[in-house]
């Protein structure tokens, strides 16, 4: 059986976990205040382009 020959980094050994780590579940989803369509939370609302009561981008309902 083979034996390492030197000790991982943590760097090393983290960067190899990173891809286990991904979110796997659905993206959660909220309903817009301003319009009530469904959008991700602490995002701006891709159907009004409103964010926190205050208009922050174009929508595409504009």
């Amino acid at each position: 059986m083979g034996v390492p020959k030197k000790r991982t980094s943590k760097m090393r050994r983290d960067r190899r976990r990173a891809g286990n780590n991904k979110l796997k579940f659905a993206v959660q989803l909220s309903a817009c205040p301003n319009c009530g369509a469904s959008r991700q939370p602490h995002r701006v609302c891709p159907a009004c382009g409103f964010y926190n009561a205050k208009k922050v981008a174009a929508g595409s309902a504009d």
